[in-house]
């Protein structure tokens, strides 16, 4: 990419164009950095921020394709090719990039700023770890008294999503801006009150599933790290044209990200569904209940809230979206989780991704006014 532009399609396409600086992953750490760029920068730093803004509106157009083609291709593989439960040892190590960029579309240094919004991060708040624990408890009374299942079943849709449901909010017309934001304190959140929820959920059958370390390696590895890591890039970007270049580039690539981590969950996690074919049945029709009511769930409490109508969607798409790839590998940690466990997790994801394609028309249609 060395094409030569002139400065006026910097000023129109990097700086005016409503859809780059108010995309999902688009976020106001890329809009200073390509503000910073255009005042400090030569034309050839300008021309590759120009391409790679190109290339990332291009990417996040087509992030639903990705999504799903990423899920498709790792079943494929999975099917066609042996031992590839194997994959599941990069899990952790797909997750934690996938925060890290993630994170780097935050503006660290402004992150208290989110705190400000406090209608909104107090209605984000009650509706995942009060109101939802609530209707997840109602639920489950009508699971099969199977403490692994109960435990699987729990564990996915007690943690909200902090990566994809960025895309999906910004493309149903929500405030993904907020959603993002909100990510890291989402995050500690769901793995401070995890272990509490199972512990006051399923009583003395947790005791033998639940150990601290899978939540405390969680909180360190992918909460703590990419933080910090994202952090540092952020601050060495606005010192050095080098630290500007390495953060344009992977502003890029949370959409790769995320993609990459579907197909290595789906690819490693597909060949057990065969031999827990039992429980996953049992738990569609649950996890399809929980979909279409989660959503009505958030978009009333942020009424309640009074939330303006963006704002109130964000919050019904949080709702409705579990953080299924985080949780996982606490799934792989549990004694004897396996192979229930997993396949309930990522049956989970499939009922979602689907449900998704009907939250961002429907979703649209709900509005503030009366």
């Amino acid at each position: 990419m060395n094409t030569k532009y002139p400065v006026e399609l910097y000023d129109t396409y990097l700086f005016d164009s409503p859809m780059p600086l108010t995309n999902s992953f688009t976020a106001p750490a890329t809009k200073h950095l390509l503000f910073a760029m255009r005042a400090g920068s030569s034309s050839n730093n300008l021309n590759m921020a120009a391409d790679l803004q190109k290339t990332k509106v291009l990417i996040e157009n087509q992030q639903i394709g990705i999504y799903f083609g990423a899920v498709i291709l790792a079943i494929a593989f999975a099917l066609l090719t042996p031992a590839t439960t194997a994959l599941a040892a990069g899990i952790n190590w797909a997750l934690a990039f996938m925060l890290f960029v993630t994170f780097l579309q935050v503006p660290i240094i402004d992150l208290g700023q989110s705190f400000t919004q406090f209608r909104f991060l107090t209605a984000l708040l009650i509706t995942n770890f009060i109101v939802l624990p609530l209707f997840v408890i109602l639920l489950i009374q009508l699971l099969p008294a199977d403490p692994v299942l109960q435990f699987g079943v729990l564990l996915v849709l007690l943690a909200p999503c902090i990566d994809y449901v960025i895309t999906f909010s910004y493309i149903g017309r929500a405030d993904a801006r907020l959603l993002l934001a909100a990510t890291p304190a989402l995050l500690v959140a769901q793995m401070l009150l995890l272990p509490l929820y199972l512990g006051i959920f399923l009583g003395e059958a947790t005791s033998r599933l639940i150990h601290p370390e899978p939540f405390i390696h969680a909180l360190i590895w992918l909460i703590v790290t990419p933080l910090l890591l994202a952090g540092l890039v952020q601050r060495w970007a606005t010192h050095f044209e080098a630290g500007k270049q390495v953060s344009m580039a992977l502003g890029i690539l949370p959409v790769p990200a995320t993609a990459l981590v579907l197909f290595i969950v789906f690819a490693a996690v597909v060949p057990q569904l065969g031999l827990a074919i039992e429980v996953v049945i049992t738990v569609i029709p649950f996890y399809v209940a929980f979909a279409a009511i989660a959503p009505l769930i958030g978009w009333q409490i942020g009424r309640l809230f009074q939330l303006n109508t963006a704002a109130g969607r964000a919050i019904a798409f949080s709702a409705g979206t579990r953080n299924s790839l985080v949780v996982l590998p606490l799934a792989f940690a549990v004694p004897g989780g396996f192979p229930a466990l997993p396949a309930l997790i990522v049956t989970q994801t499939l009922v979602e991704l689907l449900c998704e394609l009907i939250y961002v028309r429907l979703i649209p249609k709900l509005s503030s006014r009366p």
